[in-house]
């Protein structure tokens, strides 16, 4: 877990060719609900984050999957909104869970998914 947290910390500083990576390979892809879309609005609300429009957040993460389609970690890329950083990453790790199509390539790869979150402002 150590190791994890270490290498989510380096790459988060680390320059990520963002663009580079494939999206990640959904089976479906995710639904964010309403109280995903309510506790991001109240995140960004209450700490002050920076809204490029107001009422939205874009979270992009980068997503290490390994030879047995787990994931083994979610990196956001920072948008000086750590809470919303944080709970992206993690929704993004539970989308995949038993949600990944089968790949041809069995080694690790690093994958991105965007998240978009929405609110009347």
């Amino acid at each position: 877990m150590i190791a994890l947290l270490a290498l989510a910390a380096t790459l988060q500083s680390a320059a990520i060719d963002w663009n580079g990576l494939a999206p990640l390979p959904y089976r479906a892809p995710p639904i964010l609900t309403a109280e995903m879309q309510a506790f991001v609005q109240r995140q960004a609300v209450s700490r002050k984050c920076p809204l490029p429009k107001p009422g939205t957040i874009t979270v992009e993460v980068a997503v290490l999957v390994d030879e047995a389609n787990g994931i083994r970690t979610a990196v956001p890329r920072a948008i000086r909104c750590p809470t919303v950083e944080q709970y992206a990453a993690a929704l993004v790790a539970g989308f995949a869970r038993n949600n990944l199509l089968p790949r041809t390539n069995a080694a690790e790869q690093w994958y991105r998914v965007s998240l978009t979150f929405t609110w009347k402002p």
